[in-house]
């Protein structure tokens, strides 16, 4: 099989699993939060509206949402937290998670592609790259242990007899 269908093969299983459980988990937490103390507050006709268009006009949001950094995974615990009928989501799901497979098996062998030529090519230079890379690493993570480890200099905050 080609290393690329097998790659986005696997992507494509990655997304629907991740998108699907982010899916499945605001399902339950929509539903716990249906049976709590906010229960009046989302039975709310604002709050209605807006259930009724997510689940009307969600799926679109849900599959574009796999063409951004960082908005799919609200997308899809939304969708589950509004309790999206599966026959919208479910599609939207499947062609999201295709492009987005499809965008980043195209991005990672080009990136690995373009990196397996270099360290070919100029071996000395990219083992420099790399070992400065863990470096500077290594120099954030100690800087960041020091500064969360130095005692505080605020005021102390006198008691109350």
């Amino acid at each position: 099989m080609d290393k690329i269908a097998l790659t986005a093969g696997a992507l494509y299983f990655i997304v629907l699993l991740r998108a699907g459980g982010t899916f499945a988990v605001g399902w339950l937490a929509g539903a716990g939060a249906r049976r709590s103390r906010f229960a009046d507050r989302i039975s709310s006709a604002k709050f209605q509206r807006a259930e009724r268009a997510i689940q009307r006009w969600g799926a679109h949001v849900v599959a574009v949402s796999f063409l951004t950094v960082g908005f799919q995974t609200a997308a899809n615990f939304l969708a589950g937290s509004m309790r999206m009928p599966l026959s919208r989501y479910l599609p939207a799901l499947f062609l999201g998670g295709a492009a987005w497979a499809l965008i980043y098996v195209t991005a990672s062998l080009g990136v690995l592609e373009v990196l397996g030529r270099l360290f070919a090519e100029q071996t000395a230079l990219c083992v420099a790259g790399v070992a400065a890379l863990v470096l500077l690493g290594g120099g954030v993570l100690v800087y960041r242990r020091r500064r969360a480890a130095a005692p505080s200099f605020a005021a102390p905050v006198a008691e109350e007899p």
